[in-house]
């Protein structure tokens, strides 16, 4: 997710459990572009121990290609093609879920970036932009260009993150590829990735906002596939994530009130997991210093340190990002192999 899944995310996620390799946040791809230096560091400073592929999203052939190759010289386990962002800023200059409107576009951008890509190329896509329509003839580009990896999202780029995901997509994609296939969308909990998997066939789960709620959830998914007691955090552990994720995320210019505002984007998410009536979020989303948004979670979190936090969000607790991220740019996949 752009903005969030960055190196010092990366790095707090690995404290929880891994997942099985990382995407970076999306490079922008445009005739003026560079690589932005924030997100090299998540693949050239990657302590983690796990693979990561760089992610680009753009519409300009050439431009594609350029950034593809440069992208390539470093020590990324692959390149990865953004066909799914729904973020009207993004679809609206024809990238990200934009592509989808265009089969014949799609083969040119598959074509070109086959020939310039040495290792693995990979695609994230949602199953359509208004319908569903192309998405036969987009799974037969995606296989005559050869493409290692499909991550689908199986909602279609006008549903955004509402409603159900259309898993039968993704079992028509595996039904249909060569290449394995990622199943993505509304992956809350190990015990739906469970479900998913043995839906869909899918080799394996794409996890995004959900492990900004749930650092834990990758591990949990490996319990569950592996048939082992699954962990189940407290609101203590939910209490101490939230210390260390500040800890980790904030950097020496950042002025405090920026910081805390930053954090209230992962909070918006955690916050789901909390109380059923929202009381966490109500409060949370009102504190302006450090002081007073530990307050909070002191209040919330600590008054039953032992008490369970909530494998899915609670009904009706809706995340709610107080600026643009998350919560409209699912672009940071997780897979777990199971």
């Amino acid at each position: 997710m752009q903005d969030v899944t960055d190196l010092p995310f990366m790095r707090v996620i690995h404290h929880y459990g891994d997942p099985d390799y990382y995407f970076t946040e999306y490079f922008r791809v445009h005739a003026h572009s560079r690589l932005e230096p924030h997100i090299l560091r998540s693949i050239m400073e990657n302590d983690t121990g796990r693979p990561v592929f760089a992610q680009m999203i753009g519409e300009s052939i050439p431009d594609l290609v350029r950034t593809a190759k440069r992208l390539a010289e470093y020590p990324v386990a692959g390149i990865d093609l953004n066909m799914g962002c729904p973020a009207p800023k993004i679809y609206k200059k024809n990238c990200g879920g934009g592509l989808l409107r265009d089969v014949s576009k799609i083969d040119q951008v598959l074509g070109a970036l086959r020939d310039a890509i040495p290792g693995r190329f990979t695609v994230k896509m949602r199953i359509g932009f208004e319908t569903a329509d192309n998405f036969p003839a987009i799974l037969e580009e995606i296989d005559r260009h050869g493409v290692d990896l499909l991550s689908l999202h199986a909602r279609t780029v006008r549903e955004g993150y509402r409603g159900e995901a259309h898993y039968e997509y993704v079992k028509q994609a595996v039904q249909t590829l060569s290449c394995p296939v990622l199943a993505n969308g509304n992956i809350l909990s190990s015990g739906r990735a469970v479900k998913v998997a043995a839906a869909t066939g899918c080799r394996g789960l794409m996890v995004g906002r959900h492990a900004i709620r749930n650092p834990w959830i990758f591990r949990q998914i490996r319990d569950a596939f592996a048939r082992r007691p699954v962990f189940r955090p407290t609101l203590g552990d939910a209490r101490e994530f939230i210390d260390r994720l500040y800890r980790a995320t904030r950097t020496g210019e950042c002025p405090e009130r920026a910081h805390v505002s930053k954090m209230k984007k992962y909070l918006n998410f955690l916050g789901q997991s909390v109380d059923p009536e929202g009381g966490f979020l109500y409060d949370m989303r009102r504190a302006q210093t450090e002081s007073e948004l530990f307050a909070v979670c002191d209040r919330h979190l600590m008054k039953e340190p032992a008490a369970p936090f909530a494998d899915e969000p609670h009904p009706g607790v809706i995340a709610r990002p107080n600026c643009e991220g998350p919560a409209r740019e699912e672009s940071v996949p997780a897979p777990i192999t199971p």
